[in-house]
């Protein structure tokens, strides 16, 4: 299992929102699994070509969204999942109940929470 981004410098999205969504979708599809160890910020850097500050700032964004976890000099690692975290599911129990009662399909529901899942 490795970490595997690609930076597109064409794309609309900043390299370091491509290089937050890559490493969050690969920690939420378990091709990255808790405690994977993270290339430091330096090496990735050097390996995409991107300014170290660059992937700081993916790195804090992923951190804030508890994605990973940064022990210090020990290193940066994929956070555990917490999938039974009774806030986030009473929340969404309450979104699924809305978007019923509003008539909306359930691909129509899923496409409201992607279009704000990166706001």
């Amino acid at each position: 299992m490795s970490l595997d981004v690609r930076i597109d410098p064409t794309a609309p999205d900043a390299p370091f929102e491509q290089l937050r969504r890559q490493i969050a979708e690969q920690a939420a599809d378990g091709r990255l699994a808790a405690g994977h160890r993270l290339p430091t910020v330096r090496g990735l850097a050097e390996t995409l070509g991107l300014a170290t500050n660059t992937i700081a700032k993916a790195y804090r964004a992923l951190e804030a969204d508890g994605i990973i976890e940064t022990h210090g000099r020990g290193g940066t690692f994929i956070a555990a999942r917490h999938l039974d975290d009774a806030e986030s599911d009473a929340a969404a129990q309450a979104y699924a109940r809305l978007a019923r009662r509003q008539g909306l399909s359930r691909d129509e529901a899923l496409r409201l929470v992607e279009r704000h899942w990166t706001a």
